[in-house]
């Protein structure tokens, strides 16, 4: 177990609002880093906005305002947005912080002095949507596959990136590190791009003539070129924690992970790597690639006019409602499909029939038969051994799935307790066993089993659902379990104080009519 966790998002780009593959990436940022906060590790949340380049641009143009302005427009829609939804970044970023600035500048010129930059004119295919230019790789009947756009042909005189010469090292660092880059079909796909790459040269445009864009970080070596939108992106990640020389950079900088969606692979698993190399820094310990959200069977993007906006679904439903559907329905690595109906279909089995009749059942139960607090347990035999056995199971397969990057399994893990525990009160049956002076004995141990496994979901939920986690351990009477609880320790078995007072309250997850939500 590491001693810090630094993950990131990718820094959003501001020519729209935030959708659901936005929400859906930094909703696996925000539970990652709640989970090793709940395992006592030292963790930092990096998000934000990329502000420069050609699309901010067309923007502006197409709205007669400048690419300051709708930059300061749109970050600041995401960064609202994602204080609205509650996650718990430790710093949002802008590429437009003059503090970026200055080190994207610094390294420009620490890799211009060492020989690494080159100026010469290039031609090829270049799509505004991606601000790069494309191999025949990247093209679907001769259009971006990403933005279903022909690429312009361009010939340009530009800056370039001496990026193939380090392909050979960087094809050897991933066959020594197979999980540097997982789920391992993205690893494939980059080896993959390596040996075609290598074979055109491999080297990467890092300007843009102001002639043409003046939006961007000016190149400290040419006044009358910007960098290319990329090479300024990617360096978020360092100047976030503080580099070069900030009192937590090296720290974080060890245990630093980025999840990204597939569509941005090629600059993460091969431009931001060799960069790194280019500056004698490591690469980070993990690349993390997630699938698109499709529509429709299509991908979610502006281009596409297919967006679902986050603040909407919070509205409807609950943004924990919302959440949970999102980690819940996306094997990490593959796309997934979304639909009111695919979601309201999770609420009403997984929450509220599942979890929530868990928790209403075992609370009525208790206020019922024992007086609404905890009982003390007064035996335990087989069934109770296996409720047991099934929650020591789920805290270290849990443990197992988040730091593989399996938010769904991992889910998959707490559910099998919450299944375990409600064909356990099927089969002790309580609400007869109180009528029979012989079994009466049994009820508290199983009231206390039921209310047990349920603080037990709750702290292994919360960084799933922060605030249902917290409901539930409220109406157990143990508000503030959270408070300075560490995995697995707080996880252990017996661990709720018989006499605590529990509150049955509204159904914690109510059902929804998707018919009547229509009307």
């Amino acid at each position: 177990m590491s001693e810090s966790f630094y993950l990131t998002t990718p820094i959003y780009y501001v020519n729209a609002e935030p959708h659901i593959g936005h929400t859906y990436t930094s909703v696996v940022v925000d539970t990652m880093v709640r989970y090793h906060r709940l395992c006592g590790e030292r963790s930092f949340f990096l998000t934000g906005t990329d502000e420069h380049g050609e699309k901010v641009l067309e923007v502006a143009e197409a709205r007669g305002q400048s690419a300051r302005r709708v930059a300061e427009h749109y970050s600041n829609l995401f960064r609202q947005t994602w204080d609205e939804l509650g996650l718990s970044y430790d710093r949002f970023i802008r590429t437009t912080e003059p503090g970026h600035k200055s080190v994207v500048q610094g390294i420009l010129q620490r890799v211009y002095d060492a020989g690494e930059i080159e100026f010469r004119e290039y031609e090829g295919k270049y799509c505004v949507g991606c601000e790069r230019f494309l191999t025949d790789r990247d093209l679907v009947d001769g259009r971006c596959r990403d933005h279903e756009r022909a690429p312009e042909k361009r010939t340009e005189a530009n800056y370039f990136f001496k990026m193939g010469n380090h392909f050979d090292w960087l094809t050897r660092h991933i066959e020594k590190h197979p999980d540097f880059i997982r789920p391992e079909r993205y690893r494939n796909e980059v080896l993959a791009m390596l040996r075609e790459e290598s074979g055109l040269g491999g080297d990467l445009c890092i300007s843009r003539p102001k002639s043409r864009l003046d939006w961007g970080i000016e190149l400290p070596f040419d006044e009358n070129y910007v960098c290319y939108v990329w090479f300024d992106a990617l360096i978020n990640y360092l100047t976030g924690i503080g580099y070069p020389d900030g009192p937590d950079f090296a720290e974080f900088w060890a245990s630093a992970e980025h999840l990204i969606a597939k569509d941005i692979l090629k600059p993460h698993a091969i431009f931001w790597p060799t960069m790194l190399r280019a500056i004698g820094l490591e690469p980070a310990r993990h690349l993390n690639v997630h699938g698109y959200w499709n529509v429709d069977d299509r991908k979610v993007s502006k281009s596409l006019g297919n967006m679902i906006s986050p603040l909407i679904m919070k509205e409807k439903y609950g943004f924990e409602v919302f959440r949970y559907f999102l980690l819940r329905d996306m094997a990490f690595g593959l796309d997934s499909n979304f639909s009111e109906e695919l979601l309201v279909g999770r609420n009403n089995a997984d929450l509220a029939n599942n979890l929530g009749n868990l928790v209403s059942r075992s609370l009525n139960m208790t206020k019922r038969f024992a007086n609404g607090r905890v009982p003390e347990p007064t035996e335990s035999e087989g069934p109770e051994s296996e409720v047991i056995a099934v929650a020591e199971r789920a805290v270290a397969e849990v443990d197992v799935q988040m730091r593989a990057m399996r938010p769904q399994r991992a889910l998959e893990a707490i559910f099998a307790l919450v299944d375990a525990s409600n064909r356990y009160l099927e089969l002790r049956e309580p609400w007869k066993a109180a009528k029979d002076a012989e079994l009466a004995g049994r009820v508290d141990t199983t009231l206390y089993t039921c209310c047990e496994a349920l603080r037990i979901i709750a702290i292994l939920l919360s960084p799933f659902m922060p605030q249902s986690a917290d409901e539930i351990l409220r109406r157990l009477g143990i508000e503030g379990e959270l408070d300075g609880a560490q995995l697995p320790q707080s996880a252990s078995w017996g661990g709720i104080p018989p006499g605590s007072p529990t509150t049955k309250g509204a159904p914690l997850f109510p059902r929804v009519d998707l018919d009547a939500e229509s009307e």
